[in-house]
């Protein structure tokens, strides 16, 4: 890699670009580029090796996470790794794609398939068919060449590439599956491997199952926020106690399924119950969203909104929604009935009403046209003891329930350090130290603890 004379007393990150097959079955086909990043070991008479930064997603990107996150690092840490990003398959400025999706089917609320108001799935239904139309239309050949096992197959590539023997990993949400994954096809690549923020592993599932997960993710967060948006003193405080917010955010819903109100610049350019839904779900991620989903609340019960959020540039979006799809869609075949989903969205809406039937719910995957190339890997506990999962108690994307599944699965490969915080991302995330100074440890010196931890 070359890059640029270093800044003062910070490395400067150093970028490149390599060449991999589109498909990995065919080495002598069309190949394709993946953007790179590094920033080297800061001592390099203590350096270890690598350490890749494993994006979440699909369709997250660790390009700038070296010089970013990465600064994070305890110096012992950086120290002993050169730290490595990238732009995976499909994300620019790798080799990009796009689905050329209308810009109502962009907004956040349609992105995620929540019901009508009545639980029905026939426009979901109709959704899926024209996005998955679309993406077949105008992905070309690489939106059939997206799926984590194309993504562990570049990873290796890369290691290779940078001439290491073995690699460490610090992969978070999504990249804990990647991760876990590679970790499983190549157990004798990898050196030192942290999962934060876990995946539930089921193979017969895979990304159905993560959108399943946010039935228990917002159980297990909302009262966190309700306790916050109760509180005395606070600014947006929308109830009196914590018992009543749930109720209140449920009747502001219903009233905006019935009664929508105008929002200029908004996508949708109104604020209907699912937008709600969708923003209380944005929200949850991190308590510093908090104020968002309150002071929605608290306009929308006047009548009123807050000036349109932001949207990031719309090609962009498209880029990341047609690597979410093309992965999800191209990793295990969802079902193509709307029985299926019909069935499963009235049960959950019974049971989870905050999410309304929403992670029962068919995406585009419903009307895939493309049958996955391969069956997913199942994750077991045959390979090297050499895995660390750090996990927040309180997370609405990957819930403690799903990451205690991969724990499972791992069985003597694994520790896992549970963690008293909320939001989503673990290490160096919340400020708790316990956390922290284990997996800073673990990575610095291999040693992990002798049996799972909890880290008040």
């Amino acid at each position: 890699m070359r890059g640029a004379e270093a800044d003062g007393s910070a490395p400067r990150q150093q970028c490149a670009t390599l060449r991999v097959p589109m498909d990995h079955a065919d080495p002598r086909g069309p190949e394709i580029s993946l953007a790179l990043s590094r920033i080297p070991a800061e001592n390099p008479q203590a350096r270890r090796g690598a350490l890749f930064l494993v994006p979440g997603g699909p369709g997250g990107s660790s390009l700038g996470d070296p010089s970013g996150k990465g600064r994070k690092l305890p110096q012992e840490v950086r120290d002993r790794y050169d730290l490595i990003g990238f732009a995976p398959r499909g994300i620019a400025p790798s080799t990009s794609v796009g689905c050329g999706l209308e810009h109502g089917d962009l907004a956040p609320s349609k992105l995620r398939p929540w019901p009508a108001p009545d639980g029905s799935v026939d426009e979901n239904m109709a959704t899926a068919r024209r996005t998955a139309d679309a993406c077949a239309r105008n992905g070309g050949e690489l939106i059939r060449h997206l799926s984590t096992a194309a993504n562990v197959r570049d990873l290796d590539r890369v290691r290779a590439a940078l001439g290491e023997r073995r690699i460490s990993v610090w992969g978070v949400s999504y990249g804990t599956y990647v991760g876990a994954v590679y970790a499983q096809k190549f157990p004798h690549r990898t050196d030192r491997v942290v999962l934060d923020s876990n995946d539930d592993p089921d193979p017969t599932r895979v990304a159905r199952g993560w959108l399943a997960a946010y039935e228990q993710g917002v159980e297990d967060v909302f009262p966190h926020f309700a306790a916050w948006a109760s509180a005395p003193g606070n600014p947006d405080r929308v109830a009196e106690t914590a018992s009543e917010v749930r109720p209140a955010f449920l009747r502001l819903a219903a009233r905006l399924d019935r009664e929508p109100i105008p929002w200029p610049g908004a996508n949708p350019e109104e604020l209907n119950g699912n937008v709600l839904r969708q923003t209380m779900l944005d929200s949850l991620y991190q308590p510093g969203r908090y104020p968002t989903l309150a002071k929605l609340m608290l306009a929308a019960r006047h009548g009123t909104v807050p000036p349109a959020p932001a949207a990031p540039p719309e090609p962009a979006v498209q880029n990341v929604t047609a690597v979410s799809a093309g992965t999800i869609c191209n990793d295990v075949a969802w079902p193509t009935s709307p029985a299926v989903y019909e069935k499963g969205v009235a049960e959950s809406r019974a049971k989870h009403p905050l999410t309304a039937g929403m992670p029962r719910n068919a995406l585009l995957c419903a009307a895939w046209p493309h049958p996955p190339r391969e069956a997913p890997v199942r994750i077991t506990d045959r390979g090297p003891s050499n895995v660390l999962l750090v996990q927040n108690e309180r997370d609405v994307a990957t819930p403690l329930g799903g990451a205690l599944k991969l724990r499972e699965a791992l069985g003597r490969r694994a520790v896992m350090v549970t963690v008293d915080s909320t939001g989503h991302g673990a290490y160096l995330a919340h400020g708790n130290e316990c956390g922290d100074r284990t997996v800073s440890r673990f990575l610095a010196t291999g040693e992990r603890p002798g049996r799972d931890l909890y880290c008040r």
